[in-house]
């Protein structure tokens, strides 16, 4: 069961989402709260799973609202659910450590495909959002890495799963899992957020705007 915790200013919207998340075998809501401080304080609480996280907050933005979630609550994971889709507000949440990006826009099917994934480790970027995110040219400090390789890395830190990679590569989920165990192996990554913040760090993607 994904445990979440809905985080906006706006009543109507969060008793939306409240009910829309009640309504799935696998997800309960355990919790609301209107800013960043209210959030810290049930996140505390509550210990969620998974945060959802307006950037549009008053007093405090979401945005600097996501470390001091992750420090209070470890095992909790941000997912900004906002209205703002500049690349910039994109990239500024992901390098504070949010696991992904959903655009108030969005349906609510994927919503609820972006809470289960970042629920179960993975991170998630509304794939519209992350076309503005691409950048041409590998990084220098990723030349150790195929094109293959690379290509891999890029829409991993982007939130697509081994097998859309391997739909839109031309190759089996399996030959993506070995290029992503040679992009851990060489660059000596950890985990899936380390991953999306040396992608991040070093330009792989980045505002293109």
């Amino acid at each position: 069961m994904i445990r979440v915790l809905v985080v906006d200013d706006h009543a109507l919207f969060r008793a939306g989402i409240t009910s829309l998340l009640a309504a799935e075998a696998d997800i309960v809501p355990v919790g609301e709260a209107a800013s960043v401080e209210q959030a810290i304080a049930k996140a505390r609480a509550l210990h969620p799973d998974v945060v959802l996280l307006d950037l549009l907050l008053p007093r405090r933005s979401g945005a600097e609202g996501v470390r001091p979630l992750m420090a209070i609550s470890p095992q909790s994971r941000v997912l900004i659910v906002s209205s703002q889709a500049a690349p910039s507000a994109v990239r500024d949440a992901l390098t504070a450590g949010a696991c992904g990006y959903v655009p108030k826009r969005a349906p609510a099917s994927e919503l609820l495909e972006a809470i289960r994934r970042v629920g179960a480790g993975e991170g998630y970027v509304d794939p519209d959002l992350g076309t503005h995110l691409v950048v041409s040219e590998p990084p220098p400090a990723l030349a150790q890495l195929t094109e293959r390789e690379t290509d891999v890395l890029r829409m991993l830190a982007l939130g697509y799963t081994n097998s859309e990679i391997g739909r839109r590569l031309y190759i089996s989920p399996r030959t993506v899992d070995s290029h992503r165990a040679h992009v851990v192996q060489k660059l000596s990554l950890e985990t899936r957020a380390e991953l999306v913040l040396l992608a991040l760090s070093t330009g792989l993607i980045g505002p293109a705007s």
